[in-house]
């Protein structure tokens, strides 16, 4: 393992904690879209099936629960614990608009015709899209909390980590994941214009970033 991938890991757990603690302690999940973490729940779940299967190293073992528990545990606290404070009005992004493209291309594009094989292009498919309703969520609102922010940085920062890591491995290794890097880069590039306005307003020290309202 490289440092980039370690760096990459260690930034998408951090992501995944600070929304944690930021529903947990506010007690509130205002401004978080439910859909976009169901969509991640997935992603994880789909990915994760060859822990009934194979077992690489104890650090991916261990990995791959953490992330299972803390998405489960944030989506019951979204739609079950503190569901109150849940915007379902703002959070309407159509996820079948993701679901069923993304289903029909992991059985078009893959590498191998199985089950499982199947389900983890599925998993890396959706991966590159399942920010996009809490992105959607932000541009209808027209802001979002600081802490919201950081959350979508340490995730933006993650899917960056991991394409040098990429980079890194082809240049190393000679290795490279066609489907896995397309998609990386496609992920990215939704985070652009969010790292944009990230550095320009909310490090300069501003309690929520503010977006232009559609007219």
């Amino acid at each position: 393992m490289n440092i980039f991938r370690l760096s990459g890991d260690v930034c998408h757990l951090v992501a995944i904690i600070i929304l944690f603690l930021k529903i947990w302690r506010s007690k509130s999940c205002a401004g978080i879209s439910g859909k976009s973490q169901l969509l991640f729940a997935l992603v994880f779940t789909t990915r994760y099936l060859d822990l009934f299967t194979a077992f690489i190293s104890i650090y991916n073992t261990v990995m791959k629960v953490v992330f299972l528990v803390l998405a489960y545990a944030t989506v019951s606290l979204i739609y079950f614990r503190f569901r109150k404070s849940y915007d379902s009005e703002s959070d309407s992004f159509r996820v079948e608009f993701l679901l069923v493209p993304v289903a029909g291309l992991s059985f078009l594009e893959n590498y191998s015709f199985t089950p499982l094989e199947i389900l983890w292009t599925f998993s890396i498919y959706l991966e590159s899209v399942a920010i996009l309703p809490q992105l959607f969520m932000i541009t209808k609102t027209g802001e979002a909390e600081s802490i919201t922010t950081h959350y979508l940085f340490f995730l933006g920062l993650y899917r960056t980590l991991y394409l040098a890591n990429w980079v890194w491995r082809y240049h190393e290794e000679g290795f490279f994941d066609q489907i896995a890097v397309v998609s990386g880069v496609v992920q990215t590039i939704f985070y652009c214009d969010f790292f944009y306005l990230y550095f320009t307003r909310v490090l300069r020290g501003s309690g929520k970033m503010t977006l232009p309202m559609p007219v």
